[in-house]
């Protein structure tokens, strides 16, 4: 099992129970977070905790997409049209993070976020605040190729 196997390389491994873990989280007044209760484990907490206040990384597996042509109804017929063979629209695909700088029409501004793509070139991107319909593919310039996961930062 894991434990064994983490004991074989020789570092120093320890294991807690759940109670153990929210005495000695609650006894230091941190917060009920993951990876504050990974930090928690065990009788060899130290008093002190020190990273408290830093940034935590968050990763999410999102996928690459449904492998689904189209959606069907209750009855199992198709209910929408066949998906586009071509994942790429002008070069993005959707889960890409993107940053537009629109500077005419409707929807002047900077948008940072995730592209949701359409065969139009007419793109939508989610940003942390709200979702901007409409985007035209050549305001965007890629940041972040989709590879599966979304990234966000907590403190």
């Amino acid at each position: 099992d894991l434990f064994r196997t983490l004991k074989k390389t020789g570092l120093p491994v320890e294991t807690g129970s759940g109670g153990l873990t929210k005495f000695n989280r609650t006894t230091r007044g941190l917060h009920k977070t993951h990876w504050l209760d990974a930090a928690c484990v065990g009788k060899s907490t130290s008093e002190k905790i020190f990273q408290i206040d830093k940034t935590v990384l968050i990763v999410k597996a999102d996928g690459h997409g449904s492998r689904q042509m189209c959606r069907v109804n209750k009855f199992g017929f198709p209910r929408t049209t066949a998906k586009l063979t071509e994942k790429k629209v002008k070069g993005f695909q959707t889960g890409d993070i993107v940053k537009a700088v629109v500077t005419s029409g409707k929807k002047v501004g900077t948008y940072t976020g995730r592209v949701a793509v359409r065969k139009s070139g007419s793109f939508n991107i989610k940003t942390v605040e709200k979702t901007v319909q409409g985007i035209s593919w050549k305001y965007c310039r890629l940041l972040h190729a989709s590879d599966g996961y979304s990234y966000n930062t907590t403190c």
